[in-house]
């Protein structure tokens, strides 16, 4: 393999670099768990994989047939191993926090990351830095406040108030009113005469946390809202 040739698989592993730098801004700039690091690394890593993947055995196979055995290998097997590998890594990114799933998009993110370092470290540069570009502009489009692209988020909601049946009843009516679904509900008395509930809410589209503060100071007998 001639020096040439070592150079453009240099520059090839550089750009899968470069084209994963760029996806990982874009996570960077959203504090999420996997960044500019995470994203470089995989997208190089995985065009010097692909590299190895398609240029690394030729020698093998030349003294192969050189000693007149029929030697074929399946240079794919070590493509499909980097999506297998690169997977476990993603689903590391996926957590669970108060019933509701995040790391799916950064999860997504690193995988599609680790196509563009495998398509640009076969040769497809066009196809790799059109895709990457594409995935950070989709990124950036499907993180505006389009109503359409939002869905309800359910959160652990608990709320103070003095022991009234009535108090009671108005709080649960409020939430109501708002079209917040309460999915379960625990109630514990303490010893100030005082009640807690602990709510699994499901909060509507585009609901405004601070509308609760504002219910919180309005209506006399609730100590607090915490959400």
């Amino acid at each position: 393999m001639d020096w040439i040739f070592q150079l453009e698989l240099i520059l090839r592993i550089l750009l899968a670099g470069a084209c994963g730098l760029l996806i990982g801004l874009e996570r960077k700039n959203r504090g999420k768990e996997a960044g500019v690091r995470t994203h470089l690394i995989v997208a190089l890593s995985s065009a010097l994989m692909m590299v190895i993947s398609k240029y690394a055995f030729f020698d093998v196979i030349a003294i192969g047939q050189q000693m007149g055995a029929d030697m074929r290998l399946d240079g794919s097997r070590v493509a499909a191993g980097i999506v297998q590998g690169v997977g476990f890594l993603g689903a590391g990114m996926i957590f669970i926090h108060k019933k509701t799933v995040t790391g799916l998009t950064t999860a997504a993110g690193i995988w599609a990351t680790c196509g563009v370092g495998m398509a640009i470290g076969a040769g497809l540069y066009f196809i790799g830095i059109s895709s990457a570009v594409l995935i950070y502009i989709i990124q950036i489009i499907l993180h505006k406040k389009f109503h359409v692209l939002q869905s309800p988020t359910i959160e652990a909601l608990t709320i103070v108030i003095e022991n009234d049946p009535d108090l009671l009843e108005r709080v649960l009516a409020h939430l109501d009113n708002d079209h917040i679904l309460i999915e379960d509900i625990k109630i514990q008395r303490q010893a100030n005469n005082c009640i807690q509930m602990e709510l699994s809410a499901l909060l509507p589209t585009g609901y405004c946390r601070s509308a609760l503060a504002s219910y919180a100071v309005s209506e006399e007998g609730i100590h607090s809202i915490d959400l």
